[in-house]
């Protein structure tokens, strides 16, 4: 059975959903964007025989606190820094990552301060290599050299309600996809206020690809257990982000499913299985 807990970090509460005995091996899901812990709502029944889970949301997103920007500055390097003083707190010091979009340069950040924590990674179209940026990414490059405030306003497309919408139906076969999820993201990310946060993150996203580098000195080096598994038709991270992962582990596992950036929205029991598999092998 899946609960439901709020912990306080640093003044910021972290809303979080745990499930699975505390006796398994623990697993931590990182959600992306523009989501929350939800995303993972058809995953979890899937694992919680075989896993202790733990999903947070991040600082601004889902249910854990929105603080202002005066107080509280949104980048990657600092939504790491709670998730990590939250997984603290809970005295987990042994635990596998599921990273999904926001949540791999988030976990990567985790899991390169603390490698011996880790057991192992899954990603699903979680990306960390160049080879993974698709070609929506060049605008996005062009706005980080050159940050006009024009530039920083187009951006708010990326939260609208049909951005959302398409973000988790393209890619994907007619009539599989719930509308619950990009309902209910559209309405977490259209607080008041929440908009100028999140431009604030695609701004600061351009950190995560300087850090691709040290994220791929951390697989040379520690050579996680690592699962790959993509909906291929992503058009955010394409299927080479995936395959790159094969440079730097070539013991990584890679699977490419017929969906799109959500791919847990119509592949979660598939999803869930291969995890279960992999993870075994790996605890």
């Amino acid at each position: 059975m899946t609960t439901y807990h709020i912990v306080d970090v640093d003044g910021i509460e972290i809303y979080y959903r745990q499930s699975g005995s505390v006796n398994k091996p623990v697993l931590i899901l990182l959600h992306g964007f523009p989501s929350a812990s939800h995303m993972f709502r058809e995953l979890i029944p899937v694992l919680e025989e075989h896993f202790h889970l733990i999903a947070p949301d991040y600082p601004g997103f889902g249910n854990s606190s929105s603080p202002e920007r005066t107080d509280f500055e949104y980048t990657f390097d600092n939504i790491t820094n709670i998730i990590e003083r939250f997984i603290a707190k809970l005295n987990l010091t042994k635990y596998a990552l599921f990273v999904f979009d926001y949540g791999a340069p988030i976990g990567f950040r985790i899991a390169m301060r603390n490698p011996e924590h880790i057991t192992a990674i899954i990603s699903q179209n979680g990306n960390v290599y160049r080879e993974g940026l698709g070609a929506k990414w060049a605008a996005r490059e062009e706005y980080w050299q050159n940050p006009t405030l024009e530039k920083r306003d187009s951006f708010r497309t990326a939260f609208a309600q049909d951005t959302i919408k398409h973000q988790y139906m393209d890619g994907t076969k007619n009539n599989l996809v719930s509308p619950d999820g990009y309902t209910l993201d559209s309405a977490y990310m259209n607080r008041p206020g929440n908009d100028e946060k999140q431009l604030d993150l695609i701004y600061n996203y351009q950190t995560n690809v300087r850090m691709y580098p040290l994220f791929q000195q951390y697989l040379q080096q520690y050579q996680p257990p690592l699962l790959a598994v993509w909906g291929r038709n992503d058009v955010s991270f394409i299927p080479a982000g995936a395959e790159a992962f094969k440079k730097d582990l070539p013991n990584a596992e890679i699977h490419l499913l017929d969906t799109g950036h959500f791919a847990l929205e119509t592949h979660a029991k598939e999803i869930g299985k291969m995890m279960v598999q992999f993870l075994k092998k790996h605890n």
